[in-house]
């Protein structure tokens, strides 16, 4: 059998991973000399709380290596095969404390891969391989699937700010923007697994009309671009946009994928995405 294994940063909720017997590993959240990991020690609405009182960011750390070793441990007893797909590693540890950690685990049959992309096209990536997994596909083809997947990911997204992204050193390209007017609202993209400036919009409601434009130029109407919306402190917003896409693209579905503390504090509060496959 193959289990796939996760994080936190891919945004499916924690009740529908155990549900489908996927393991997810928390990130760590940093306020002062106080940590928490983000399963459930610290939830998006009481993150955002501490947020806003707190005057310094809060800092983030990848899982510790020693969070994998129950779930490898398991794996190898029971003779299973795992898949863990983790967030960039361009903006997160997490890859690389997989790794550390399998170091233990010789004889395990384990395929790490990296997403090079994080919240609803990672948690994507984890259906589809979930999917796979229940119609009984090997290990190599569910590996080969998703690798095949990360290249066609696209990913735009909309910061209320910039402050949050560059105090947290996860702006990339992005900090090209930081002289520009604070009025402007810019579309961000994740590009080779980091933030990278994509247009500029004069106001938020610009930014997220644009946001709907992008996928009808861009996502395939089908099922298979799994298209999503990511939001986080805009559940509003992110329900007008994703009713709107429904109708544009003529679909059934657009999940709504929550950030979870780990993204927001570099993201900020009210920021929204789309997030699919070409």
């Amino acid at each position: 059998m193959t289990v796939i294994v996760t994080d936190t940063t891919c945004g499916l909720p924690l009740d529908l991973l155990k549900e489908r017997g996927i393991p997810c590993v928390a990130q760590v959240v940093i306020f002062g000399d106080r940590s928490f990991h983000d399963d459930g020690e610290l939830e998006t609405p009481a993150f955002l709380k501490m947020l806003k009182a707190s005057a310094a960011l809060p800092k983030t750390a990848a899982p510790e290596p020693a969070l994998y070793y129950p779930i490898f441990q398991k794996a190898q007893d029971r003779g299973e095969s795992l898949i863990v797909i983790a967030p960039s590693s361009k903006i997160s540890g997490t890859v690389r404390s997989a790794q550390t950690a399998a170091l233990d685990f010789p004889s395990l049959d384990l395929r790490i891969i990296d997403s090079l992309s994080v919240s609803c096209n990672l948690g994507s990536l984890v259906n589809l391989a979930y999917e796979m997994v229940t119609a009984a596909k090997s290990p190599d083809e569910i590996e080969s699937s998703i690798r095949e997947m990360i290249p066609r990911g696209r990913l735009y997204f909309v910061v209320d700010t910039l402050e949050y992204l560059a105090k947290g050193g996860r702006i990339g390209g992005a900090k090209a923007l930081l002289g520009e007017l604070i009025q402007i609202k810019p579309i961000l993209a994740f590009s080779n697994g980091q933030p990278e400036p994509y247009e500029q919009q004069r106001t938020r409601k610009h930014s997220l009309a644009r946001l709907a434009e992008i996928v009808e130029e861009q996502c395939p109407k089908s099922a298979e671009a799994r298209l999503a919306v990511l939001q986080v402190a805009a559940e509003a917003e992110a329900s007008r946009l994703a009713a709107d896409l429904k109708q544009r693209m003529n679909i059934p579905e657009v999940p709504i994928f929550e950030l979870p503390p780990a993204i927001t504090v570099h993201s900020g509060p009210k920021a929204m995405g789309v997030g699919f496959f070409v």
